[in-house]
């Protein structure tokens, strides 16, 4: 799949079928490799006519503005280091090149660089530059996996691209103590679909033996109570000292009032990326906050590495859940676990990685005995009379366990215990990942809830390993709403199992009729499920008759896993003389609109007449009678009714008429000729206007996806852009805005 909002072709970024998007700017020559990372197998060979230095191109240049950041990257492999530029121009006439840091080593492995920058005064277009320097005739570099845009970052991160990835420069931090900051080029061998890792990453020198750290001048605003989730890629020194990150929170004079740090236990020895994330929620003062950074113990010259540096608000371990992502997920220790009976000892497992379900750790329980012992956490809040879910996902890790039982503890809002539920008691057969829940019913007067543990080692020595913990109010799996003002219905699935399954939903008629249901990815015919809640906003569903949704999900098989259905729905078009015109791909878009004159209908056949001579009759061949064509006559009764319609026509999509039930014209997908827009009236002023729209029935189109704003939210703007006049300048319309479609 290509990587999106790349501005050069499918050919141009991943080589295949051919090199037809390169050509040989200095001292090499274009050849096709093979051995390439995204799918197809072919890579870009640039092979040197003689040892320097040797550049490649685009033969392509693309349009850019003035003033605007863009970023490029490649993956890349080969017997010398290698950099990547971008190549400013006007026209034919090249105004300047930024290039990325040369990588500070070679490596045959694919390895990612890059850079970003802002596009000079007088820029008009862009190519991208392939550079190496090789120390012979005939070496070949590899290449493949080229982008060129807008800068990819992390969804919903509260810090800036440049803060994030380091890719333009390293103004994003400041050292705080014992430290100086640059950029370096290490070799990373990031996924080939990584697109949010670069290769120029944020560098961290101790300048004396001791504690070193730095922290980002971004304070981006919180919001008291949230929860948020910082992370970052950090690549410790190979000498011994700690790494760790830090999430602060400052109040609005900007005096620090709470930090909470995460210490990464990296592999030994330390050679790569790790993933080291913290969290905690923004207390009461709390106003912004920053993401710091640093070595405790540092040998003079130590160098600490970080990238794809995110701040955001923490992610729900399970849809509901009241379990922090602290509590719940184990990357920065144990925090409210205790044991309340028994010998176990509780920690956080090590090294990074060793084990864990989500994330890089999870919990360790440690029996030295075999006997029983009792796990408690944190209270969590929770609401009386509503049925309960508890969840862990266990690991035996070593020894043997007997039993794992799973219930919850209630409390009130004076922290009296009100009891225990009687739990679900698990045996512990083998060593995977076993998932382990309890449901119980919240009693009377229960404001707070603790999840308890009873862990029963059958031997010494015994270790079990807990992580992905939640607590979420079990609410209905399969639920179904009508909205019928805006024409359309929302069904809502949770606790859909992940992993390797897949999903078909189908929108069932009274006379049994089955009808696929479309998605953001076209229609739901076993589409991979990426998430335990899917909600689906059905703006194709019939008006005035009663349907029903019924959902089946396969596992990596093909066989039926289960299945489920909602419970009967209606819409209702309440004014008969209305009808709806929408588009599938952009429901935004939809109309309602008053009818004039439903169309008059013709049904065109092709036929060839023959006159036979000797017979009475002609000889006729025909084909099939094809599909309704008629015009449909509206009106628009504002200037605002009429803008809409004609962004709904703009595009010529194939649109869905829905008019309203007993007016003897079924629900009809349509393609729209040439439109006629009339005046009513003689008087200028006069707002309704009279349409005449040419229809030509067609099939439900099945490939097209929902629109959407693809996980963006109004705070990813706000990073992104800092006045509302560099948004103005970016998207030409609020529609582009929600779809991120950038003008230039």
């Amino acid at each position: 799949m290509p990587i999106p909002g790349n501005l050069l072709s499918a050919t141009t970024e991943t080589i295949d079928p051919n090199t037809s998007g390169w050509t040989s700017k200095l001292n090499c020559t274009i050849q096709m490799g093979i051995g390439g990372r995204t799918g197809g197998g072919g890579c870009l060979a640039v092979r040197s006519v003689a040892a320097g230095e040797m550049q490649a191109r685009t033969v392509s240049s693309y349009p850019v503005t003035a003033g605007t950041v863009y970023y490029v990257f490649a993956d890349s492999a080969g017997a010398s280091t290698e950099r990547i530029g971008i190549r400013w121009m006007a026209g034919a006439t090249e105004l300047s090149v930024t290039w990325s840091l040369t990588t500070v080593t070679s490596s045959v492995n694919w390895h990612r660089v890059s850079v970003a920058a802002t596009a000079p005064a007088g820029a008009t277009q862009a190519q991208v530059l392939l550079s190496s320097t090789e120390a012979g005739a005939g070496v070949s570099h590899f290449w493949e996996n080229v982008y060129l845009g807008a800068p990819l970052r992390v969804l919903g991160n509260l810090l800036p691209f440049n803060t994030e990835s380091t890719e333009v420069d390293a103004s994003g931090w400041a050292p705080v103590v014992n430290a100086s900051i640059s950029r370096q080029a290490p070799v990373v061998n990031w996924a080939v679909d990584n697109y949010t890792a670069g290769g120029q990453t944020l560098a961290m020198t101790a300048v004396a033996a001791g504690n070193a750290s730095i922290l980002a001048v971004d304070r981006p605003t919180v919001t008291p109570g949230q929860e948020y989730l910082a992370y970052a890629y950090m690549q410790p020194p190979t000498v011994a000292s700690v790494a760790w990150i830090e999430l602060r929170y400052y109040d609005s004079n900007g005096n620090q009032v709470q930090a909470t740090r995460s210490v990464l236990a990296p592999p030994t020895p330390a050679t790569g990326m790790y993933r080291q994330r913290v969290s905690d929620v923004a207390p009461a003062n709390a106003a912004t906050c920053s993401l710091a950074a640093g070595l405790d113990g540092a040998s003079a010259g130590q160098v600490l590495r970080l990238e794809t540096i995110v701040i955001t608000a923490a992610p729900e371990l399970q849809s509901g859940t009241v379990v922090p992502y602290a509590d719940g997920s184990f990357e920065q220790g144990v925090a409210g676990w205790t044991v309340t009976s028994g010998v176990a000892t509780l920690a956080r497992t090590t090294p990074w990685g060793y084990s864990a379900f989500d994330g890089a750790y999870s919990l360790a329980v440690t029996s030295s005995t075999a006997s029983a012992s009792t796990l408690r956490s944190a209270r969590f809040p929770v609401v009386e009379g509503a049925n309960w879910r508890a969840q862990i996902i266990v690991h035996p890790d070593a020894g043997t366990w007997t039993s794992v039982v799973v219930r919850v503890r209630w409390y009130d809002d004076t922290n009296t215990d009100l009891g225990a539920s009687g739990g679900v008691s698990y045996g512990v057969p083998g060593s995977s990942w076993y998932a382990m829940s309890s449901d119980s019913t919240a009693p009377a007067g229960a404001t707070q809830a603790a999840i308890e543990l009873v862990v029963t080692a059958a031997t010494a020595a015994s270790i079990l390993h807990v992580d992905q913990v939640v607590l979420w109010e079990v609410l209905p799996q399969t639920a179904v709403t009508s909205d019928s003002d805006r024409g359309y219905a929302t069904l809502t699935l949770r606790e859909l199992p992940l992993d390797d399954y897949t999903i078909t939903v189908h929108r069932v008629a009274a006379d049994g009729s089955r009808t696929l249901v479309r998605g953001t990815s076209g229609l739901i015919d076993r589409q991979p499920i990426t998430s335990d809640l899917l909600v689906i906003e059905d703006h194709e569903a019939p008006f005035g008759m009663q349907y029903y949704y019924a959902i089946t999900v396969y596992d990596s098989s093909g066989g039926v896993y289960f299945t489920r259905s909602s419970t009967p729905v209606t819409l209702v078009l309440a004014d008969i003389n209305t009808a709806w015109l929408k588009d599938p791909a952009n429901p935004q878009r939809n109309c309602l609109v008053t009818v004039q004159r439903a169309p008059d209908w013709q049904r065109p056949i092709e036929q060839a007449a023959f006159v036979i001579r000797g017979r009475r009759n002609k000889v006729v061949l025909s084909g099939r009678r094809q599909g309704l064509e008629g015009e449909l006559a509206i009106w628009t009764r504002s200037d605002e009714e009429r803008a809409a319609l004609h962004l709904l026509l703009d595009s010529g999509n194939t649109l869905l008429w829905q008019a309203s039930p007993g007016m003897g014209v079924d629900d009809m997908y349509v393609s729209v000729a040439q439109v006629t827009e009339g005046r009513v009236g003689a008087l200028a002023q006069e707002q309704w206007r009279a349409w005449a729209l040419p229809l030509t029935e067609t099939d439900m189109p099945t490939t097209v996806g929902v629109n959407g704003a693809a996980g963006r939210t109004w705070q990813d703007v706000l990073t992104e852009f800092a006045t509302w006049q560099d948004v103005l300048n970016t998207y030409a319309t609020w529609e582009d805005v929600f779809l991120d479609r950038r003008t230039g």
